[in-house]
């Protein structure tokens, strides 16, 4: 996770970044989460990997504006992805049951509020997004239907 969400961003960020110093414009965003916003039980490393995700977006921004370089994050709550799959190490019951009863957002509905964070005019940076499903107010608290 750490690879990933951490090392991951910073490798990429340090290849993009030159060409868009130079062209004193471009847009980075960033995939954060809920995770990154506020920690819960049993999430140490993804939260931990999320929180620098947060922290090197706002950096990032304090450092790139100078150059007319965007930086945003979106923070996704509840999104059904194969992620589950993988976090339960091909569980697929168990997978299955992260999602029972609620309706989660879609990849299509992070990538439709992508599309308009990048979208803006020039002088507009969305900064910071938290997209939740509706049936989430928090980390831990999601209602379900039974």
């Amino acid at each position: 996770m750490i690879d990933i969400n951490v090392k991951g961003l910073l490798y990429v960020s340090r290849e993009v970044t030159p060409g868009m110093v130079a062209r004193q414009r471009g847009h980075i965003v960033n995939l954060g989460s809920i995770a990154g916003q506020e920690a819960y039980p049993n999430g140490n490393v993804y939260c931990a990997s999320k929180f620098a995700v947060d922290a090197l977006t706002k950096t990032m921004r304090m450092d790139l504006y100078p150059h007319n370089v965007k930086v945003s994050a979106i923070n996704p709550g509840l999104v059904e992805t194969e992620f589950s799959l993988v976090r339960f190490k091909g569980d697929e019951a168990r997978a299955a049951g992260v999602y029972q009863g609620m309706a989660p957002l879609t990849a299509r509905d992070v990538a439709e509020v992508i599309y308009f964070m990048v979208s803006r005019p020039a002088h507009v940076n969305l900064a910071d997004v938290l997209l939740l499903p509706t049936a989430q107010a928090s980390a831990t608290l999601v209602k379900r239907e039974v």
